[in-house]
């Protein structure tokens, strides 16, 4: 039985993340739905560094190498500490022994799978997806990590019949099973950048014909 790929997020979706209620952040590469952890710490002062940083990137709270919290040395004790400038949070033990801190919560909540939604996109490009049946056109945000495939279910959200369409570029078919640059349609934003040209002006388009052959099942 073959895995299920990783979803994609690009960095203004986590950003929607950042309530209470409903609070995603991402680090080292991966995202987190940290949701049911402040449910589960409720009122607790050590989740304000956390629900400050609702919908954003935290990997600089991290080591990339241990992937733990980052420490430092301390220079009045000479101990190792946590590194944490926003203040203490969640499973970071206190700087000094307690008797009062529980500390049989199991994994750390940056080590807990359990929270892991997907991956962050390393780079996010925008397309232009025009219907050729009804001349509509949708500007989207994409990952460039992303297949065809995974492409159309975001577009699914402007036409509930985007599977029913043929996708093509510059009058080819596209293989949906892979990437926009796999498919040739090449990311140029850093030649853009380099010659001053807006990038907007230069968005790829994809086109998408109609299948009308009802004899298809």
């Amino acid at each position: 039985m073959a895995m299920r790929r990783p979803k994609y997020f690009t960095p203004i979706e986590v950003s929607l993340h950042s309530t209470i209620g409903d609070l995603w952040v991402s680090y080292l590469g991966k995202v987190y739905n940290l949701t049911p952890l402040v449910e589960e710490y409720k009122g607790n002062v050590l989740l304000k560094p956390i629900i400050e940083c609702a919908g954003k990137d935290i990997s600089h709270w991290f080591d990339p190498k241990t992937k733990d919290i980052r420490t430092h040395i301390d220079p009045l004790s000479g101990c190792v500490k946590y590194y944490t400038p926003r203040g203490r949070f969640v499973h970071v033990p206190p700087p000094c022994p307690r008797t009062d801190w529980a500390n049989d919560f199991g994994r750390p909540w940056w080590r807990d799978s359990r929270y892991e939604v997907g991956l962050l996109s390393t780079k996010t490009r925008w397309i232009r997806i025009i219907n050729t049946l009804t001349s509509q056109e949708q500007r989207l945000e994409v990952c460039s990590e992303e297949t065809l495939d995974e492409i159309l279910q975001r577009y699914l959200r402007y036409n509930s019949h985007a599977a029913s369409y043929t996708w093509k570029h510059n009058g080819v078919n596209l293989d949906m099973s892979e990437t926009l640059s796999e498919n040739g349609i090449p990311d140029e934003d850093e030649e853009f950048y380099q010659c001053r040209m807006d990038r907007d002006l230069y968005t790829p388009s994809i086109c998408l014909y109609f299948n009308d052959d009802l004899t298809e099942p």
